[in-house]
């Protein structure tokens, strides 16, 4: 997975973040932490509707069932891979994949903790 792969995560690490907003302001203390801070408060249901608009962007639909699936365990499913490091477990990752170029766009799934992983 190479080039194809890049727009569906790109798309997928935007509703990573759409995610964590969301969250975030449905837990009154961060909300009010928010507030606080200046930041003005979009209505819930508003982004609701676009987590939907963007979930329907996403083509691969088993990539999309495993970020939904592991984003009820984990807050950040879609992690980067920094040398050969799962960043979101911290496991060195198998070296035996001779299809992997450590220059190309290309996404994995851990097989310590299941997360979404992309090299850029």
């Amino acid at each position: 997975m190479t080039e194809a792969m890049t727009q569906p995560i790109d798309i997928l690490i935007q509703l990573q973040d759409l995610d964590c907003l969301i969250r975030d302001l449905r837990d009154p203390e961060m909300a009010s932490q928010q507030q606080r801070l200046g930041f003005a408060l979009e209505d819930i249901q508003e982004l609701e509707r676009s987590r939907e608009l963007l979930a329907g962007q996403v083509e691969n639909e088993r990539l999309l069932q495993i970020y939904e699936r592991m984003s009820r365990r984990f807050v950040r499913v879609i992690v980067p891979v920094e040398g050969r490091v799962c960043t979101g477990c911290r496991m060195s990752l198998p070296t035996s994949d001779p299809t992997r170029q450590a220059d190309s766009a290309t996404c994995d799934i851990c097989e310590n903790c299941g997360r979404i992983l992309y090299r850029r």
